[in-house]
């Protein structure tokens, strides 16, 4: 006990901390200005807020959920990362994921196994999904030199349409039609494929998801910092040519690093549509990839970074949909924000690299 005081302890000191408490307090309090500006009262805004992210048990849960997302992706960003490579495209791999999630739990025949794999196999398929999308990335990089960065981003492009595609297509995953109105979606899952719920309470419908989540996030953070695969992605990262001539395998562990990262992002896709969603439609991912993004982004390789970032913005994006509809606040205010948390947040980490390198 006394020692985990003393990490917290020295943790509350150092600059980081502090910076990216300021961030968000001073995000904050530019929101608010905004929210006056507009001619709406301060104090019914913050109320509308506060009541969507964690005004209730189904609210609480809600922002958990999106927060579960958020940090999947982010996981697989900092997993990327540790080897120099910049996965943007959790987009795609959350879309590729979903595809996957449903055509299994819809046509793969697993509603009727056994507890545990009824909902397991759809989550299998979306992370194999996923991977072979980061992996399609890592070939490009490893034996073609394409850069990382463009490959994701269009890949993702590519990956949203054809989510479209398969909504739109009866020979696909689109519903069958029954009349004039039939939504362009898939057919709801069954329920013995829906990730159970730890309540057992659609009131508060926070899903096993979550200790999915907690357990890789200890995986990741376990290899990438006290591995030798984690120190083998390290190297690569830090210079790829001493890495081969010290005879690592470069180009398997580029494509390995994808390929986790883009499992991650799968595994995000499965968890918004057997944990929340129920049915794929187009445009599911709702620019969660993006954000999760962001979250491994400010989370500088720290997996407790990817934790409280996704936390951060599950809730954000939990208020700020409640703040549109109650307080009539449009959205886009939440993401001015964010913006304003990652653009200070980032000019901080600049500058904070500058100094140790000047040390």
């Amino acid at each position: 006990m006394r020692h985990a005081l003393n990490i917290w302890r020295a943790g509350m000191r150092r600059p980081a901390i502090w910076i990216s408490l300021a961030a968000v307090l001073g995000a904050g309090a530019v929101g608010l200005v905004l929210v006056a500006a507009m001619g709406v009262p301060v104090s019914d805004a913050l109320a509308a807020f506060a009541d969507g992210a964690w005004g209730s048990p189904y609210a609480v849960a809600s922002s958990l959920n999106r927060s579960l997302v958020l940090a999947l992706v982010g996981l697989g960003f900092i997993t990327a990362q540790r080897a120099q490579l910049t996965n943007v495209g959790g987009e795609g791999q959350i879309a590729v994921g979903g595809m996957a999630a449903t055509a299994v739990a819809l046509y793969g025949h697993v509603a009727t196994l056994p507890w545990g794999l009824s909902f397991g196999l759809p989550l299998l398929a979306a992370a194999l999904a996923g991977a072979l999308w980061g992996g399609l990335a890592g070939y490009l990089k490893a034996w073609r030199g394409t850069n990382e960065v463009i490959a994701t981003l269009l890949l993702s492009f590519i990956a949203t349409w054809m989510v479209y595609g398969a909504v739109q297509s009866e020979a696909l995953l689109r519903q069958p039609m029954t009349s004039a109105a039939t939504l362009p979606e898939s057919l709801p899952i069954p329920e013995s494929t829906q990730i159970p719920l730890l309540t057992g309470d659609y009131g508060m419908p926070l899903h096993a998801g979550l200790l999915l989540g907690l357990l890789l996030m200890a995986v990741v953070g376990v290899v990438l910092r006290h591995t030798v695969l984690g120190v083998q992605l390290h190297a690569v990262g830090l210079n790829p040519r001493a890495a081969r001539r010290a005879g690592l395998p470069v180009r398997r562990l580029v494509v390995g690093a994808l390929v986790a990262a883009g499992a991650l992002g799968g595994l995000a896709g499965a968890c918004m549509l057997q944990g929340e969603q129920y049915s794929l439609k187009a445009g599911f991912s709702s620019g969660y990839g993006f954000d999760g993004l962001v979250v491994g982004l400010l989370a500088r390789n720290s997996v407790w970074g990817v934790l409280f970032g996704a936390l951060l913005f599950g809730f954000l994006r939990s208020g700020g949909i409640n703040l549109e509809m109650v307080a009539s606040v449009p959205t886009a205010l939440v993401v001015v924000i964010q913006g304003l948390i990652i653009i200070t947040l980032a000019g901080a980490a600049q500058a904070m690299d500058r100094q140790e390198v000047a040390r």
